[in-house]
């Protein structure tokens, strides 16, 4: 039989083990949040680190395409939240030119906004708040492009999302005849600021319509930075027209004779201001900025601002994306204004006022 010395010993070796297999338990078990395409687990897990949880969940991605963070590599901590946004293949033509691209968007607003692709005033094939699933979507951007027509000794000027010339020239209201030439080719795209000219031909006279050339003016500004140009008057081609005499024999032409040369209209002259002013040599620090002013124009100093547009949130209007990539944590519009404002400086730090392109200038009032 035991000693009651030995049998205290073996008594305490078994609570100490009873102790450290207690303990062991209680530091691998954990509670982390998954969140996976704006969708939010709970979870209880022993995984040590972020891939770990992620497979116990069946969530698989792709490196190359997928977001995820923190990185698969790191280790987890109770309390954690994982993120996982998956990639979608955008098959994206603009005027033409068609290319494929991945985003983490999840509608074709957020990927658009996250592609840089600015469709102000443009043809969309698809609606903006259309979803945009793990397969991806088709998507055909048509940008507004001004174009002048020249034709019967006038400047028919039109922006359009048209896809060819000719029905580019149909919405302008300028008619073709059978006889009639025209400068292009008419199933082509359009692009921006494209001259085209109309020749009329009528029985044995014909009309020619060419562009004359405007100048540009160019004039200093103290207001502007060096570098800086900003057109204030925008120049137009003016219209030169042109009659000749034709003679067709078995409806082949046998001689053209120039009768008259007419400005229909005058082109206009191009004026462009240039900065003259010294840049300073350093941006100023973010936290000499002005972002109340900012926040101000952005969500109309509303720390709980939402825009189902992005969608964006809070006093800057984050993208919850972009939020997340600062280091926030849940939502924008549910932190603090000063969290809000910090947050925002990071990213000014990072990207400069160009992250607010409409209300950035603010920032230097």
């Amino acid at each position: 039989m035991l000693s009651r010395r030995a049998l205290a010993i073996a008594t305490a070796v078994v609570v100490l083990a009873v102790i450290a297999a207690a303990t062991a338990y209680a530091a691998l078990d954990k509670t982390v949040t998954v969140s996976v395409d704006g969708r939010t687990t709970r979870v209880h897990t022993f995984a040590r680190s972020v891939s770990a949880v992620l497979a116990a969940r069946g969530i698989t991605v792709d490196l190359a395409h997928d977001l995820v963070s923190p990185a698969p590599s790191s280790g987890l901590r109770d309390g954690e939240t994982v993120v996982v946004r998956f990639g979608r293949p955008v098959v994206l033509t603009v005027d033409g030119s068609t290319r494929t691209v991945w985003t983490t968007g999840r509608t074709v607003a957020q990927a658009l906004t996250l592609l840089g692709v600015r469709t102000t005033g443009a043809y969309l094939s698809a609606s903006r708040s259309r979803p945009i699933g793990r397969g991806g979507v088709m998507l055909d951007v048509r940008m507004p492009h001004h174009l002048t027509f020249l034709a019967d000794g006038k400047r028919h000027e039109i922006t359009t999302t048209a896809p060819t010339v000719r029905s580019a020239m149909a919405q302008a209201g300028v008619a073709m005849r059978t006889e009639d030439r025209v400068s292009v080719n008419l199933a082509q795209s359009p692009f921006a600021e494209q001259v085209v000219s109309v020749t009329r031909v009528d029985g044995r006279t014909v009309r020619e319509q060419r562009p004359i050339r405007y100048t540009t003016v160019k004039r200093r500004s103290a207001t502007m930075f060096r570098g800086e140009t900003k057109v204030v008057t925008a120049g137009k081609v003016g219209v030169q027209a042109r009659t000749f005499a034709t003679v067709y024999l078995d409806g082949r032409l046998d001689s053209r004779r120039l009768l008259r040369t007419t400005i229909a209209q005058a082109p206009v002259t191009q004026v462009v201001m240039v900065g003259t002013t010294k840049r300073p040599d350093h941006a100023p620090a973010a936290d000499g900025l002005d972002w109340a002013a900012l926040a101000q124009c952005e969500s109309g100093g509303n720390p709980a601002a939402y825009s189902p547009a992005g969608p964006f949130y809070g006093l800057y209007q984050f993208m919850e994306g972009t939020w997340l990539a600062v280091g926030g944590v849940g939502l924008p519009s549910q932190a603090t204004p000063a969290e809000q404002t910090y947050r925002a400086q990071i990213l000014y730090n990072r990207s400069g006022a160009g992250q607010w392109p409409v209300c950035g200038y603010n920032l230097f009032r």
